[in-house]
């Protein structure tokens, strides 16, 4: 079973990612919160295909902190549906991911 997840979230807001970011930091529910600016997102929302600019948040962190972590980006996030996605991480290189655990909670 996988110990470490990469959460993704976007969000058009520049302040809220870095809100999200320097949380999820400073509570040590991640170990590295990755912002990248400039993202086109095209979706569908109330029935409209929507087209923004997003900031695309990568949130490395534990498998067993993911509840913590999709709590406090919900508080956090101005989206009314944020996406929050986990995907496992199966393979790391082991000092990294020893990283992972020094850093977090």
């Amino acid at each position: 079973m996988e110990k470490y997840i990469m959460i993704i979230t976007t969000t058009d807001s520049k302040d809220i990612a870095e809100t999200i970011a320097g949380t999820l930091i400073g509570e040590k529910l991640a170990a590295c919160v990755q912002i990248l600016p400039e993202v086109e997102s095209f979706y569908t929302w109330k029935g409209k295909v929507e087209r923004s600019e997003e900031y695309l948040l990568f949130i490395k962190s534990r498998k067993t902190l993911y509840d913590k972590i999709e709590e406090r980006i919900k508080t956090l996030h101005n989206y009314e549906v944020p996406e929050i996605i986990a995907l496992p991480i199966e393979k790391g290189l082991s000092t990294y991911l020893k990283w992972i655990d020094d850093n977090t909670c």
